[in-house]
């Protein structure tokens, strides 16, 4: 972790003109840790900290602050290493031409661990985003805490905690993992409301493997531990993994297409040729006849918004449930669906803290909500119930419940039993709820609801499989429709499947000026 004394301190004689100085200075903050080192930095696929800001930001379009910070400390020979930037590149810049602040860790100095200076630079730029109301952008790429720093690196970090709090809600926070990610460095990028990894480069886990071998026994590679797919796949943690920096930091312009740069900010409109009449035929028998027939539900989302463009966020978490950012008529809209395709469409312990956490970000950044419902209910078994699937599914009602920005629902199929009520129904405030002539409303599928009604008539039948088959399709023509919730005003109009995106955008517009509040409260207690 050490490098070469700076070739400019504070003990020289001023030779030269102070022009001449202040170049001679900003020359070496922007050095980092040296050729050799930026040399390693490549050779490991990864870019250097400026390299990633040029990529991530409109170009010419960076303003560094913090440059010329240096740290303080005496000890462990630190007194005769103090790079300037001290590890970490801060300052401001746009996106399509809008205000973001960044920082990004320089893994060539000092590993990009984090002491005081540095931290007190992330804060810096952190405070500046809340008071201006723009988004934060961070590029993480550290060793962890500064350890000659001791207390003060600790200190430093909850600082960046307090700040990644304060600013919850109220500014966008992305975090970029391109490099180690260990013990307290993961909690900032946790708190955040986007986490994108890249594969091959970037690792987050709060114990590294040679810990988790001394503790549990267990052999793992990083990669296997905290890499981008484990992240992606298996605990959630990583929003979406992209296979490198570059792909990646163009992956954050992308999604920032759609934010707006803080909560009283109207999400960004962009123009479409996309007609806003535009009807889609191959939508009225994309449905199967057969109700236990799966089909892509991402098909239907792609055909009905803005240039068949979805930025889908979790794509390979929980992913049978979809969510993610599109537009309509140019709006941004989250858009959040049963996958059919995937468990047939079930909700379960995963799905809902996925869902929840969504649709909260976009009810915090008054982003309307748009959901495709075809859902059976509510994944059964022991592994579900005592690892707490009632309190996990909570979360999503009570999110759904609690948000307020314009919210849209299309039943395209199922919408059985609590999950119906779950997914935005008009009971918890939905908007606009419309039904598809495939809808099924009910307390549960057809098959279920015979057994428990008509148990004994079964039983007591000359052929009760006929009798089962017969009291099965009387109660389709009764419940398995959209009519009965329609007759009862729980469902605002029965579309055409092809007339959903026009009726969609007719919504939209309709509640665009939507205002609703909540009871006074400091704030509610979701079941976490």
């Amino acid at each position: 972790m050490s490098t070469s004394p700076p070739t400019v301190t504070d003990h020289e004689p001023k030779t030269t003109s102070p022009l001449d100085e202040l170049e001679q200075r900003r020359a070496e903050a922007m050095k980092g840790g040296g050729e050799a080192r930026i040399a390693r930095q490549h050779d490991r696929g990864k870019l250097t900290a400026r390299e990633r800001l040029d990529v991530l930001l409109d170009k010419g379009s960076f303003q560094e602050l913090g440059a010329f910070v240096r740290h303080q400390v005496t000890g462990f020979g630190l007194d005769n290493n103090r790079p300037y930037g001290d590890g970490v590149v801060t300052g401001f810049g746009t996106i399509d031409g809008r205000l973001v602040y960044v920082f990004s860790q320089d893994f060539t100095v000092f590993g990009g661990s984090l002491g005081l200076a540095h931290a007190e630079k992330i804060v810096k730029v952190m405070k500046l985003a809340l008071e201006n109301g723009a988004p934060v952008i961070g590029l993480n790429d550290s060793g962890g805490a500064r350890i000659q720093e001791g207390v003060d690196a600790l200190g430093g970090y909850a600082d960046i905690f307090l700040q990644n709090t304060l600013a919850s809600g109220v500014v966008p926070q992305i975090s970029a993992i391109l490099g180690p990610c260990a013990g307290g460095a993961v909690y900032s990028p946790a708190i955040t409301d986007f986490v994108f990894m890249a594969r091959g480069t970037s690792y987050m886990f709060v114990t590294g493997p040679n810990v988790v071998k001394t503790v549990t026994n267990e052999e793992v590679t990083q990669e296997e531990l905290g890499g981008a797919d484990a992240h992606a796949t298996k605990s959630g943690v990583c929003h979406r993994a992209f296979p490198n920096e570059a792909a990646l930091l163009l992956g954050i312009r992308e999604l920032m297409s759609y934010l707006p740069l803080n909560c009283e900010d109207p999400a960004p409109v962009v123009p479409t040729k996309d007609p806003v009449d535009r009807a889609d035929v191959a939508l009225d028998t994309l449905v199967p006849e057969n109700p236990n027939k799966p089909y892509d539900i991402k098909e239907v989302i792609t055909r009905v918004v803005d240039d068949g463009h979805f930025f889908e966020i979790h794509p390979d978490y929980a992913d049978n449930l979809v969510v993610g950012f599109a537009r309509l008529g140019g709006r941004s809209v989250g858009v959040v669906a049963n996958q059919p395709a995937v468990l047939a469409g079930v909700l379960d312990l995963n799905t809902s803290i996925k869902g929840a956490r969504f649709v909260r970000f976009c009810d915090a950044f008054n982003i309307p909500l748009v959901v495709f419902e075809d859902v059976p209910g509510f994944l059964p078994g022991t592994d579900q119930e005592w690892r707490g699937v009632i309190r996990h599914g909570a979360k999503l009602l009570y999110a759904f419940c609690e948000a307020t920005v314009p919210k849209l629902t299309v039943i395209t199929r199922k919408a059985y039993g609590g999950a119906y009520d779950v997914m935005n129904s008009k009971h918890i405030r939905g908007d606009l709820n419309l039904a598809w002539p495939t809808a099924e409303i009910a307390v549960m599928g057809p098959k279920g609801a015979v057994e428990i009604i008509y148990k004994r008539q079964i039983a007591e039948a000359d052929d009760p499989e006929a009798a089962q088959e017969r009291f099965i399709q009387a109660y389709r023509d009764r419940f398995a429709n959209p009519y009965v919730a329609a007759e009862r005003g729980y469902i605002d109009d029965v579309i055409r499947p092809s007339e959903t995106r026009q009726v969609l955008i007719r919504g939209l517009e309709m509640l665009q000026n939507k205002v609703q509040t909540l009871p006074r409260k400091k704030h509610g207690n979701l079941p976490l």
